[in-house]
């Protein structure tokens, strides 16, 4: 339907916005007997503004009293939950490199459409860091990938992407093409001591192709296509 569509106009967002409300109302708001869907709401749109960000149940309920709306951790995670049952969001947990353990606090949400957010957070197409890291996970999820966040030495790798006991790790960056975005994005995947492999992604075109010790640099497209 929206592939019709040259650009998010008026028709492709309220058909997006249907979708949306029939997903709240009918999946999470009469599931979970929710009385008040506004909070929910304000509970999506700050999720949709932090794809790709780690947030804590506490950091949501803070912001959203902030913002004026009263409410507690236990109803934040309550909606989460709903959202996530109801194949909104996808919850990637924390995996601790090293130890090889799921770790249980701060996960990383991501959203199942970015057409979704869209509708949710106006004027964030600039954003492109969250959103090609979105559509990764998506695609590592469905190439049949457990994925989670990796965290090492104090630092991160965006992916670790496992699938029938072998293990994948990603980085995911708009461009490298300056030396210190390329170092900062390398070290997470250096700090890695196995022999998997190492990816990192980006939408660069020059450069788009390179092997740095082992870890292979690919053009973000390319490898959805692939």
């Amino acid at each position: 339907f929206l592939a019709r569509y040259n650009s998010f106009d008026s028709d492709a967002y309220n058909y997006l916005r249907d979708v949306y409300n029939t997903i709240i109302l009918n999946d999470i708001v009469k599931r979970l007997k929710i009385t008040d869907v506004n909070a929910l709401d304000k509970v999506t749109k700050f999720i949709a503004d932090n794809i790709g960000n780690i947030v804590s149940i506490n950091k949501i309920a803070n912001t959203l009293k902030s913002g004026g709306k009263s409410i507690d951790n236990k109803t934040v995670e309550k909606y989460l939950q709903g959202l996530v049952d109801a194949l909104f969001l996808y919850k990637a947990p924390r995996f601790n490199i090293k130890g090889k353990q799921l770790l249980t606090n701060m996960p990383k949400y991501y959203i199942v459409d970015i057409g979704m957010r869209n509708i949710l957070i106006r004027n964030k197409e600039s954003d492109i860091g969250h959103i090609i890291e979105n559509l990764a996970y998506l695609e590592l999820m469905r190439r049949g990938y457990d994925v989670y966040v990796g965290d090492i030495d104090k630092g991160e790798v965006d992916f670790v992407a496992i699938k029938n006991n072998q293990t994948e790790y990603y980085q995911i960056s708009a461009t490298t093409l300056n030396p210190d975005t390329l170092a900062r994005e390398l070290v997470p995947l250096q700090n890695v001591q196995d022999n998997y492999p190492k990816y990192l992604l980006t939408l660069d075109e020059l450069f788009g192709e390179a092997n740095y010790n082992g870890i292979q640099k690919k053009n973000l497209i390319k490898w959805l296509l692939e």
